[in-house]
């Protein structure tokens, strides 16, 4: 587990970012306020059902939103500098290098009509500049090796390889450049659970070579646990709880927490799986409060009038909810246990 300190260095820092979809009816929030810090060398897991704003912030601080989406408001601070404020030049030349992408669909992001080995002197030609052919075909290599991809597919194209394969190419590429933070969108979602548990090794393996930062997108808690460092806890364009993964898994704070904790299968007890009872609120007219009230099975009086305040219920485990309560002697407890 990592240190949580306040030594900790962070990696990259976004705060209050609000992205929305314009429509006739008004605006869609997507995200709308999401603040946390990635620290140098951690995985942080980003989780939460279809639709919450897992991709949508991911491409915010990629600056990917393309119309009808826009970024509203917020920071994202890399290496001190707010990327939101580059220019386009200056934010092609940030990613690859410093801020990398592993997309979800990795047969929807190789050029279908390039060679694999082109694809890679096309990064890295672009960013460094003309190299020795033999040379680069070597770094090639290498980086095919890092992620255990046999050298045979230099010469190949996207379709001549398995959905496994295409995905670790996908990771070789976002490691190509060496780059600080790496962003990996859902991964593994695509992939049968054999081809899943292989990538999953292979980002991890990634991860302890280079020493990198990486921000992990999914829906699989049970996947989550086992690679992540600290959890955040979406719904809804917010982030309802920040925690390590022990925090997590040994005493969610926010109701919706326990229910994507409880959603995962058990293989030693027989129990039916908890869902989320209700549908999500109008994404243009949110409700006055707490964003998750209409669907939360503790919600009081005062959820439904004021939205709650992220609060550090013990060191390094944040939580939006009205059931934290500060207590006499300073620390937050659950009214639920208390009363």
């Amino acid at each position: 587990m990592l240190d949580n300190s306040p030594q900790r260095t962070a990696a990259l820092e976004v705060k209050g970012l609000k992205i929305y979809y314009e429509t006739p009816a008004g605006d869609v929030r997507a995200v709308d306020d999401v603040s946390f810090t990635l620290y140098e060398g951690e995985t942080l897991g980003f989780v939460g059902e279809s639709g919450c704003g897992k991709s949508t912030a991911s491409m915010g601080i990629l600056q990917l939103i393309t119309p009808p989406g826009r970024i509203v408001a917020g920071e994202v601070r890399l290496d001190g500098q707010n990327l939101l404020e580059l220019s386009e030049e200056e934010l092609r030349r940030q990613r690859w290098e410093k801020l990398s992408l592993i997309p979800q669909g990795a047969m929807n992001s190789l050029n279908p009509t390039m060679r694999i080995s082109a694809q890679f002197r096309d990064v890295i030609q672009t960013h460094e500049g003309k190299q020795p052919k033999a040379k680069l075909k070597q770094r090639i290599l290498d980086l095919f090796q890092t992620v255990g991809l046999p050298a045979r597919i230099y010469s190949m194209y996207p379709h001549e390889l398995s959905g496994g394969m295409k995905q670790r190419v996908c990771i070789a590429m976002g490691i190509a450049l060496n780059p600080k933070v790496i962003i990996a969108d859902e991964a593994t979602s695509a992939l049968d659970v054999v081809v899943q548990r292989v990538v999953a090794q292979t980002m991890l393996k990634v991860k302890k070579a280079l020493g990198v930062s990486m921000i992990m997108i999914g829906h699989d808690m049970g996947l989550m646990a086992q690679m992540v460092d600290r959890i955040a806890v979406m719904y809804a364009g917010h982030i309802a709880e920040i925690a390590t993964v022990e925090q997590m898994f040994r005493r969610p704070g926010h109701p919706y927490s326990q229910v994507l904790i409880d959603s995962v299968p058990s293989l030693t007890e027989r129990q039916a799986l908890r869902v989320v009872e209700g549908i999500t609120h109008d994404p243009r007219n949110p409700p006055k409060g707490c964003i998750f009230q209409l669907r939360c099975p503790h919600a009081m009086d005062v959820c439904r009038r004021e939205p709650p305040e992220r609060r550090e219920i013990e060191p390094g485990q944040e939580v939006a909810c009205h059931l934290w309560q500060r207590q006499p002697d300073g620390r937050y407890a659950d009214v639920r246990q208390s009363a």
